[in-house]
């Protein structure tokens, strides 16, 4: 039940003007609607006309369900009229007024009521608590516009922070001081090095530390944040907020419509995730990144080139060996626990994990990358002498061979010494999987000594087993069963332990490499990564479990979500002149680094849900917290831990007056290599969806366009070359919104230009999905961007801080903005006239 507020000319309100008040044009009153209190009611929403004030208790009170309030001047003094309050249900159409919607079509107002509240149930379910813990301060307004069949349509529109904008900065600044101390702790234990790379192991360690210290200030200082949720454009280039993300917010629209099925429209609004504070002097990621690999591939000889892709594999074979040494150890010892309890079934399950664990663990290292490692930090070696791996301690290890795998050729970057024995390599890790086929011979025979399986006491299922088989294994299975398998699980460990200190070597030296060839510009890199990184991730983390939880009850979006993951479309309205052009560059390399992540959905066991993120640069798992009885209605395979990946795309075309200047006398060519790079990862997704999809699911998103039609059409707007081209933001949002995907808009500080779209687009989709009356979609476009019902900002209103009154922040969305679009003509004479100025300044 909402609550509705009748003014004069919107909805039959009854307000008796004093006589100095009689020529004056009412057009809204604007009003308080406060929950209980005993306190003093806060001068809030007052206009030039008057106030009235009520609690929302009084009204549910009254039978009529009606109040008639007294009208005060501004100035809390003389009554200047009344109003009338009622209770209007959403949806519900008023007897009587539909005939008067077109009547006088000038006279017509939109009706508008503020109101303050929490998320609202979706799909007539409760409201879900973790949601709740995901969004705050919701800041919502009520519309009624009139359809084209003269019947009313409610419109709901909410604005809420989202906590994650420092939450999810904070998990991930963790990480990264978690991963980058074990990444030192391992250049420490690199072991003997040539004075050459020991200086520059030196220095490297040197510098991580500062970066590892710089990390935990911030941590620190985030920590201590306190009261709003979201960091405002103003502080977007403070040091200590620097991964936080600018204006992270939900806007939701609501419609209720008389004869279509209610609808949500969910799009996430956030600064363009930029690195502010290290600023844009010299271009954004995109333009230094590129630049760096160019000049790490011209070095000498002193330093061994390693392409991003090679970097990226050694993190991965380093957290792989990080992540199942452990694990094969503990399994190792659950089959010697197995084997003191003479258990055949346990036995037989213990083996079966130890097998898998180890296949992985030897499979990691069937990389020619590690190898030439190897090879490279041979190189690096004082002495250049590699010594021989232990011989494995069984002598059953001869019935045991493993064939070692066909030898690769070493890449040409790095030297080849012919002392070296790239052999050996070969048959230490091999060395692994032959204690391993000794383990297994040795549990098979334990259990065939034993019976088969059959019992626990070495006899046979019926009491006939042949004397002569009867051995001293059975006289003590308990020490004997275990005595056999302990040399074999101490030979597997020493093998393994041996190949992962070789194997971590060596891959450190390859990351040793990456730092040592130019410590301030790489890490400076890394830290401008990690920093839009964090700003991206909060955003795409925020819009995940938003998107989940609308979408929880739908089955095919569940089956879409696991099968081919969900589509994130982020709507750029950065130009490409001055600073901006490294703000889009940041932007675009944030954005597709959000490949690197992966959803995972687990239960919740206590109240906390906040998400949490774990894993490593290049790879993110973050793990979305489900109450038990949502966890349980999910399908079987997301149940199960299956990760959930999301398909990001960006497509920018910059909409200010700057852009006009980029169009004009700049270059452009950046925004359409964006947008055609990702009309490629868009048009990729597609064809995966409707792989994949069962076709009765494919069918119901072609019903009202076809999708192939709207991905022509989209392709043809960006090729088209055309200035300003509104129409690629457009088909853009429409596909990703009809293949069930997230939406993103953003500009520099995700206030006035992303405002303007959202609007935009609100109203576009009330006129075409909701049939807006015609007439109406301007004067509905300007009361939505109308920041308050009637008069002039307070100082205190700041569209971002929020009134201080009410310690509520105020919707950017409803921020006046002055036109965004200026006549080409104009520019070009004010651009004549201001160097004629600065000419004759000089002169």
């Amino acid at each position: 039940m909402k609550i509705q507020i009748k003014s004069s000319e919107v909805s039959k309100a009854i307000i008796k003007e004093q006589s100095y008040l009689r020529t004056t044009t009412v057009k809204q009153v604007r009003t308080s609607v406060l929950p209980e209190r005993k306190d003093p009611l806060p001068e809030v929403g007052r206009s030039f006309l008057g106030y009235a004030s009520f609690q929302v208790g009084e009204l549910l009170k009254s039978k009529e369900q009606l109040l008639v309030l007294s009208l005060r001047t501004s100035d809390g003094g003389k009554v200047v009229g009344t109003i009338e309050v009622s209770i209007v249900k959403m949806g519900e159409i008023e007897d009587g007024e539909a005939d008067h919607i077109t009547a006088d079509v000038q006279g017509q107002k939109c009706a508008l009521v503020c109101e303050c509240t929490a998320p609202e149930s979706v799909n007539g379910k409760d409201n879900l608590p973790f949601l709740k813990a995901v969004l705050k301060n919701p800041v919502c307004k009520l519309y009624r516009f009139p359809t084209s069949d003269n019947k009313w349509m409610r419109i709901r529109e909410q604005m809420s922070e989202s906590i994650l904008s420092f939450h999810i900065p904070k998990e991930l600044i963790s990480l990264h001081i978690k991963e980058d101390l074990c990444r030192n702790q391992e250049l420490k234990e690199l072991g003997e090095l040539s004075p050459h790379w020991d200086n520059l192991r030196k220095n490297v360690l040197t510098h991580c530390d500062q970066m590892v210290n710089m990390y935990q200030d911030i941590l620190t200082e985030l920590s201590k944040e306190t009261g709003s949720s979201f960091k405002s454009s103003s502080s977007k280039g403070e040091k200590t907020l620097e991964f936080v993300p600018v204006n992270l917010h939900l806007q939701r629209m609501h419609v209720h419509s008389p004869h279509l099925k209610d609808a949500l429209y969910d799009v996430i609004t956030v600064g363009a995730p930029a690195a502010h504070f290290q600023g844009f002097k010299n271009g954004g990621l995109r333009k230094l990144l590129h630049r760096f690999e160019m000049e790490r591939r011209n070095t000498g000889y002193q330093f061994i080139y390693y392409s991003p892709e090679n970097t990226a594999k050694a993190k991965e074979v380093l957290s792989n060996i990080n992540q199942l040494q452990p694990l094969i150890a503990t399994h190792a010892d659950l089959l010697l626990n197995s084997a003191s309890q003479h258990s055949p079934d346990s036995l037989k399950n213990s083996l079966k994990m130890l097998s898998e664990k180890t296949e992985l663990f030897v499979h990691a290292f069937k990389d020619q990358l590690v190898r030439s490692a190897l090879l490279a930090l041979y190189t690096a070696r004082p002495g250049g002498v590699l010594k021989k791996p232990p011989s494995p301690k069984n002598s059953t290890e001869e019935s045991c061979p493993q064939d070692p795998p066909p030898l690769m050729k070493r890449q040409d970057s790095i030297p080849h010494h012919s002392d070296y024995d790239e052999e050996e390599w070969d048959r230490v890790w091999a060395s692994v999987g032959k204690s391993l086929n000794c383990i297994i011979a040795m549990v098979d025979k334990l259990i065939e000594r034993d019976g088969g399986g059959e019992g626990s006491d070495g006899g046979s299922k019926d009491g006939e087993k042949d004397p002569s088989l009867v051995d001293p294994i059975i006289t003590h299975p308990r020490e004997d069963w275990y005595e056999q398998l302990y040399p074999l699980i101490l030979t597997l460990k020493d093998c393994m332990g041996e190949v992962v200190n070789r194997a971590k070597q060596s891959l450190t030296f390859v990351l040793l490499q990456e730092l040592a060839y130019s410590l301030p510009q790489c890490l400076m890199l890394t830290l401008r990564r990690d920093i839009v990184f964090s700003q991206a991730l909060a955003g795409l983390v925020c819009g995940f479990i938003i998107k989940l939880h609308t979408s929880l009850h739908d089955p095919g979006f569940l089956q879409q979500l696991h099968t081919v993951g969900l589509i994130v479309q982020y709507e750029g309205l950065l130009s490409t002149y001055s600073d901006e052009i490294g703000m889009l560059e940041d932007m675009a390399v944030g954005i597709s680094d959000l490949k690197k992540v992966a959803f995972k959905i687990i239960e919740a066991k206590s109240n906390d849900v906040l998400p949490v993120i774990t894993g490593r640069r290049e790879h993110y798992v973050v793990e979305v917290k489900l109450p038990a009885r949502m966890f349980e209605a999910l399908p079987l395979q997301i149940k199960e831990g299956q990760l959930l990946h999301v398909c990001p795309v960006l497509f920018n075309v910059g909409i200010n007056e700057q852009q006009t200047l980029a169009e004009r006398f700049g270059d452009v060519s950046l925004q359409e290599s964006i947008n055609q790079e990702n009309f490629e990862l868009l048009k990729e997704y597609y064809m995966t969806f409707m792989e994949k999809m069962p076709p009765d699911y494919i069918s119901h998103f072609q019903e009202q366009n076809d999708l192939k039609g709207l991905l022509e059409n989209l392709h043809q707007n960006i090729q088209a070359k055309k200035r300003k081209n509104v129409e690629i933001m457009w088909l853009a949002a429409t596909i990703c919104r009809k293949l069930n995907g997230i939406r993103f808009t953003c500009c520099k500080s995700a206030k006035d230009r992303t405002s303007m779209s959202v609007t935009l687009e609100q109203c576009s989709i009330l006129r075409d999905e909701h049939q807006l009356h015609k007439d109406f979609f301007i004067r509905a476009l300007d009361c939505m961007r109308s920041r308050q019902t009637q008069g002039a900002l307070n100082e205190s209103d700041d569209p971002e801080t929020g009134c201080l009154t009410d310690n509520k922040p105020t919707s950017r969305h409803f921020y006046p903005v002055a036109l965004l679009l200026v006549s080409s003509h104009l520019l070009v004479v004010w651009l004549i006239l201001s160097l004629a100025l600065l000419l004759a300044k000089y002169q």
